[in-house]
C-alpha cells in the first residue's frame, strides 16, 4: 500500500473516536488508535489505565487485540493520536507490538509524517529472530 493509497484523514477521525473511550483517569491523557487492514478492516483501540500503574494498557495493545479478535490478518496502516487528536508516536513496546503485526513496511502517521515501521524500529527484532538466532 502506497501513502496515497490511505484515507490518512478517516484513520485520524477514527482514531480521535477511540481516545475518546479511553479509560485513563490516573494520567488524565487519552490515546486513540485507528489500523488500517491488508484486507480493508479498520481497527481501533484506546488507553485503558489501573491503579496498579505498570499494567495499564496502551492504545495499540487495544489494537492488535482488536485484530486478532476479528479475523488476524496484517495492517497496513496506522494512526495514533493524543487528547488533542494530532499525531503520536507509539511508545517502544507499541513499535515492537505494530511491527509483529504490521511488518517492515507498514506505514504509520508520526509528528514528522508518514514513515514505514522499519523507519521507526530500525533493526527490529521479530519472529524470524527466534527461528534463525536461538543456537539451537
Amino acid at each position: 500500500m502506497t501513502f496515497t493509497q490511505v484515507d490518512w484523514e478517516a484513520l485520524r477521525l477514527e482514531a480521535v473516536g477511540a481516545s475518546r473511550r479511553a479509560y485513563c483517569p490516573y494520567s488524565t491523557f487519552p490515546v486513540g488508535v485507528a489500523g488500517l487492514t491488508a484486507d480493508g478492516r479498520t481497527l481501533t483501540g484506546c488507553n485503558v489505565e489501573n491503579a496498579a500503574y505498570g499494567v495499564a494498557l496502551c492504545a495499540e495493545c487495544g489494537l492488535v487485540s482488536a485484530l486478532h479478535n476479528s479475523g488476524g490478518g496484517r495492517f497496513v496502516a496506522i494512526y495514533c493520536v493524543g487528547g488533542d487528536g494530532q499525531a503520536l508516536m507509539p511508545c517502544g513496546r507499541c513499535r515492537q507490538l505494530l511491527w509483529e503485526n504490521g511488518g517492515p513496511d507498514c506505514l504509520i502517521m508520526t509528528p514528522l509524517g508518514v514513515l514505514t515501521l522499519a523507519q521507526i524500529l530500525p533493526q527490529a527484532f521479530g519472529p524470524e529472530d527466534l527461528a534463525t538466532r536461538s543456537g539451537h
